[in-house]
């Protein structure tokens, strides 16, 4: 089982200088992923959780293909609804090629009502517009062919019915974002899915933590690798550690952050 991390792209602490850390940082630790996340318009619904500066997922993976050599790199999640997907099709494309073969795309419909609003795209429509643009994206891939990078593999976020059923029918795999173990064992035991690859919470703290409803990723360096034994029983292929807990300021001491990452990092050993 390949671990990643999802790296903070946005926030009053993030600039040039703090992404190629994180990137020396995240491929330095043999970590195997590097994603970022995605919004256009940083309204200020978005702004109470992902504040600016907030670099265009896009650029900055472009960017991090040239001052990386092996680590991949992909979008936790793109909000499929804010571009046109032949669009995303070729920046998709493009990215693979220039990464060397390196690329995850990683989808999701939204949820920022107001950045849906500013871009003119209907809110009650993400759900349907996903699908069609999932569909288009295939389409124009199917017909290119793969190119000589290879195909892009495609994760399918969404912890609804709905985002299962859109990963079963358009996914690589189901990318599934701060869940807890009971809940993610229990939809994989009720739907056959094309593979397993969630984004786990991070948060590494002196004492267990016993509330039942636990996110995984979150306690003791003990429950945190027992939560990525359980997830590699489950079938997992690749896991993503989010260190990011909704407060901006945490994007001013990133070093928080990388020590949890680092102990994970020495101590993880994939169960034989």
């Amino acid at each position: 089982m390949r671990l990643g991390v999802n790296v903070t792209n946005f926030g009053p602490g993030t600039d040039p200088g703090v992404l190629r850390e994180w990137a020396r940082t995240v491929e330095g630790l043999g970590f195997d992923l590097l994603m970022v996340s995605d919004h256009v318009v940083v309204t200020p619904d978005v702004a109470a959780r992902y504040p600016e500066p907030f670099y265009e997922p896009f650029t900055t993976l472009s960017w991090l293909a040239g001052i990386t050599t092996r680590v991949r790199l992909g979008t936790t999640v793109l909000v499929l609804p804010y571009r046109h997907p032949l669009l995303v099709a070729r920046m998709a494309t493009n990215l693979q090629q220039l990464s060397g073969g390196r690329f995850v795309l990683g989808v999701g419909i939204g949820w920022a009502r107001q950045e849906f609003d500013a871009l003119g795209v209907p809110f009650t429509a993400r759900g349907r517009l996903t699908d069609e643009h999932l569909g288009a994206l295939r389409e124009t891939w199917r017909e290119e062919g793969d190119g000589p990078a290879g195909p892009i593999p495609v994760w399918v976020g969404g912890n609804s019915e709905a985002g299962i059923r859109r990963a079963l029918s358009y996914g690589d795999a189901w990318h599934p974002l701060r869940g807890t173990l009971p809940w993610m064992r229990s939809v994989l035991a009720n739907h056959t899915l094309p593979a397993f690859a969630p984004r786990i919470a991070l948060r590494l703290t002196d004492s267990p933590v016993d509330d039942p409803e636990r996110l995984a990723g979150t306690g003791t360096l003990e429950q945190i690798l027992d939560d990525l034994g359980e997830l590699h029983r489950l079938g997992a292929d690749t896991v993503v550690l989010d260190p990011y807990h909704g407060d901006p300021q945490d994007t001013l001491r990133p070093q928080e952050a990388w020590r949890a990452l680092t102990a994970v990092a020495t101590h993880w050993r994939t169960p034989s």
